[in-house]
């Protein structure tokens, strides 16, 4: 069994901390196995491995990964060996959500664009109603 000093081990609530998210997250994040603290107890005990996979999967969660797809890129991550395979998933994972944020950009531009379209053609109605609109009568 390897001996770790303190500067390697953290809290839960260290790393809560350092990545500013909850506690309840990180043992979600267990509860996958995507993280595996040691226990003392009933404390966790993380390790520089488990800081350096929640660090990788915070990344992914921001570039819009799914959670299998950052179970895979975490296990590609931890291949000891050539880098190549693991760039190449990690690239074709990169370009396939970029494609997908475009086209949801151009569905939002022409949503935006049938919103105004609408929008205007209801000011006009408006308008024209307001301009046809009954002059009260005065007996």
């Amino acid at each position: 069994m390897t001996q770790h000093t303190q500067d390697d081990t953290f809290s839960i609530r260290d790393l809560a901390d350092e990545f500013g998210i909850t506690t309840r997250t990180i043992r979600f994040y267990e509860d996958k196995g995507l993280v595996t603290p040691t226990r003392q107890g009933q404390r966790r005990i993380y390790h520089k491995r488990d800081k350096a996979r929640l660090k990788l999967i915070l990344r992914g969660k921001r570039l819009g990964f799914s959670l299998d797809e950052i179970v895979h890129l975490v296990t590609l991550y931890e291949t000891p060996n050539d880098k190549l395979p693991q760039l190449q998933v990690y690239l074709e994972t990169l370009t396939g959500h970029k494609e997908t944020l475009l086209q949801q950009k151009r569905d939002l531009e022409q949503t935006l664009i049938e919103l105004e379209r609408a929008e205007r053609e209801c000011r006009q109605a408006i308008a024209k109603h307001d301009d046809v609109a009954p002059e009260s009568t005065s007996s």
